[in-house]
C-alpha cells in the first residue's frame, strides 16, 4: 500500500523502473537456486513470466530448462530481456492477448503487487494448463548490518522510506485473495545470506521505484548519504526470497 492505495494504483511508481534499466538489471538480486529448481522439475515445461522487468527471473528459468515467455509493460526493460536473447512481448498483462496459448506456469517475479489482483488472477486461471501452477516471488532483502534503523535514519528527510518486504507481500490479505479466485496456496521460504559491497547496495536500493521517483538532487543525495553510512565494510543482509506455490481447483 502506498499513501492508503493498493500499489497497483500507483502508476507513477509502477511505471518508473524503465528510467533504471540497465542499472536494476545488473545490481537487482537474482532468485535463489533451489527456488527456481523448484519451480521447474523437468525441462520444457511451458511458463509465463509477467511483469518480467528485464528478464532476471526469466533467464534463470530458461537457464533451468524451462520454455519460457516473458510479457512486460515498460520498453526500456522489454529491451534489456530481449538484448538478452530472450522472447519478451510488451504489453500489460491486462492488455496482453495470450492467442490460445497455455502455460504448465504462471510467474510473477517481484510484479504480482503492481498488477490489479482479481482481474488478473482469472486470466491467470484462463491460461493455465489443467495442471498449472501460478508462483508469486519475492526477494525480501533486509540489512543486518548496518542495521535498518542505522540505514533508515539516512533517509530521513529525503521524502522516501526504506523498502520493506511486508509492503509488497500485503501482509495477511494474499492467502484470502487467493482462496477468493480458487487457488489453493503455499509459502516457501528460501534464506540466504549476501554480503553486498557499498556501491552495489547503493545501486540496488535507488532501483526501488520510492527512490526513483525522488526529484535528481534528492536521489543524489541520498545515494551520498548511504556510501558514507555504509563505508568499506559493505552491507551484510538476509534474503528471506518467498515463494507462494498456488494450484487453482477446476
Amino acid at each position: 500500500m502506498t499513501g492508503g492505495q493498493p500499489l497497483h494504483r500507483d502508476r507513477a511508481r509502477a511505471t518508473s523502473f524503465g528510467s533504471a534499466a540497465a542499472r536494476y538489471d545488473r545490481f537487482r538480486p537474482r532468485y535463489p537456486g533451489a527456488l527456481i529448481a523448484d519451480l521447474v522439475p523437468r525441462p520444457g515445461i511451458r511458463v509465463l513470466d509477467v511483469g518480467a522487468g528485464t528478464g532476471i527471473a526469466t533467464a534463470q528459468l530458461r537457464a533451468a530448462g524451462a520454455d519460457v515467455l516473458a510479457v512486460e509493460p515498460d520498453p526500456a526493460m522489454a529491451e534489456v530481456a530481449a538484448g538478452k536473447g530472450l522472447p519478451v512481448e510488451v504489453a500489460t498483462f491486462a492488455e496482453w492477448d495470450p492467442r490460445g496459448r497455455s502455460f504448465d506456469l504462471v510467474v510473477f517475479a517481484q510484479s504480482f503487487h503492481w498488477v490489479d489482483p482479481q482481474p488478473a488472477l482469472r486470466k491467470v486461471g484462463a491460461v493455465l494448463a489443467g495442471d498449472g501452477r501460478l508462483a508469486l516471488l519475492w526477494n525480501r532483502i533486509v540489512a543486518d548490518r548496518p542495521s535498518p534503523d542505522e540505514l533508515a535514519a539516512v533517509y530521513a528527510g529525503v521524502g522516501a522510506e526504506p523498502q520493506r518486504p511486508s509492503v509488497l507481500v500485503e501482509g495477511d490479505d494474499l492467502e484470502p485473495l487467493l482462496a477468493a479466485a480458487g487457488f489453493t496456496s503455499q509459502r516457501r521460504h528460501y534464506t540466504e545470506h549476501p554480503h553486498y559491497g557499498g556501491t552495489a547496495w547503493v545501486q540496488m536500493v535507488s532501483t526501488y521505484s520510492a527512490v526513483l521517483q525522488l526529484p535528481a538532487a534528492d536521489q543524489d543525495l541520498l545515494r551520498n548519504r548511504l556510501a558514507a553510512t555504509i563505508g568499506e565494510a559493505g552491507v551484510q543482509a538476509t534474503n528471506d526470497a518467498l515463494a507462494v506455490l498456488c494450484t487453482i481447483t477446476r
